[in-house]
């Protein structure tokens, strides 16, 4: 059961059985964003440690593959007639929102470059209640927001799938029915009438 669960975490295997492109946009985007969010630690910790200054250089491609996972993720709700049929606005916004944050963080690498050095003094100052001025560059403050933003709604959106998968009964019983019949004591008593 722990290994089955920890391929569907990891690996997301049950989608991979399903759909191979809805899979791999997925899985592009949730590494990516893994990528990112390990790499943002940099900001919030004082000296960095040793394994974060060591996959610096994957920041920007996490940020890349969150980017074409997003795409292909909402390319196949418009496209894709039964996945569009079933797709709410919200489905829209959230996708419209992620790739909003993925898209001005990588912007502000190749783009319009940020003080990185001034928004870690910020980012230190928030942790210890120690306020430092914000750099007002226009890519950060929306990169900001639309993160602050989703951090609101992402405990009332359909983004909390992501604790969902620990909780889901599928997830959790055991896979075992051709190795045994798992039988009601009702089903027993049915067959044995119609033996009858």
């Amino acid at each position: 059961m722990v290994g089955r669960m920890a391929r569907e975490v990891v690996f997301f295997e049950s989608l991979f059985k399903g759909n191979k492109w809805t899979w791999l946009f997925g899985w592009l985007f949730h590494f990516g964003m893994l990528l990112v969010v390990f790499e943002h630690l940099r900001y919030f910790t004082e000296p960095v440690w040793a394994w974060v200054s060591a996959i610096q250089w994957l920041g920007v491609y996490g940020g890349i593959a969150m980017f074409v996972g997003l795409s292909g993720l909402w390319i196949r709700r418009v496209l894709v007639d039964r996945v569009r049929y079933i797709s709410a606005p919200s489905d829209h916004l959230m996708l419209a929102l992620l790739i909003g944050i993925a898209g001005s963080g990588v912007a502000m690498v190749y783009v319009l470059p940020t003080d990185i050095v001034a928004l870690k003094i910020f980012a230190l100052g928030l942790i210890t209640f120690s306020w430092q001025p914000l750099p007002a560059d226009p890519l950060l403050m929306a990169h900001l927001g639309l993160t602050v933003f989703l951090l609101i709604i992402f405990p009332f959106s359909k983004l909390l799938h992501a604790p969902g998968v620990f909780f889901s009964p599928t997830r959790n019983m055991v896979d075992s029915p051709r190795e045994r019949r798992h039988s009601k004591r009702w089903h027993s008593e049915l067959d044995a009438r119609r033996k009858l």
